[in-house]
């Protein structure tokens, strides 16, 4: 099982990123991607969620309205659209695989057993 996060970089405020989470190793559409944050000095938290087949989605409620989340099975890559960046959004992002959980869950790092290298998002001007 691998997961790489890549697409982070410096971005002004108010402008848009597309992260990508490249899988191998096992079947997309049967297991849950979810994208965690990470700044330095705080705990990770969590950003969206994408599950399997019938596409169930999560968003932080910080987050919603900014970011979507995606799917591309063809690929085995899920992406995170960012739009609107601010600064706050600043830190380390990766991506996490876990099984089928809800909304009082899905957030939850301990649910994740595998997770890949993030990918650094600095948003300033």
């Amino acid at each position: 099982v691998q997961l790489q996060a890549s697409g982070g970089g410096l971005v002004q405020p108010g402008g848009s990123l597309r992260l990508s989470c490249a899988t191998s190793g096992f079947t997309l559409e049967n297991y849950a991607i979810a994208w965690f944050r990470q700044a330095p000095g705080r705990v990770p938290e969590g950003v969206s969620y994408i599950y399997g087949s019938v596409g169930d989605t999560y968003y932080a409620d910080f987050l919603r309205g900014r970011v979507t989340i995606s799917r591309d099975s063809a690929k085995n890559t899920v992406y995170l659209q960012m739009n609107s960046l601010t600064p706050e959004d600043t830190a380390l992002y990766y991506c996490a695989r876990g099984s089928r959980l809800n909304s009082g869950t899905w957030w939850q790092t301990r649910y994740y057993r595998y997770k890949g290298p993030g990918t650094q998002v600095t948003v300033s001007s």
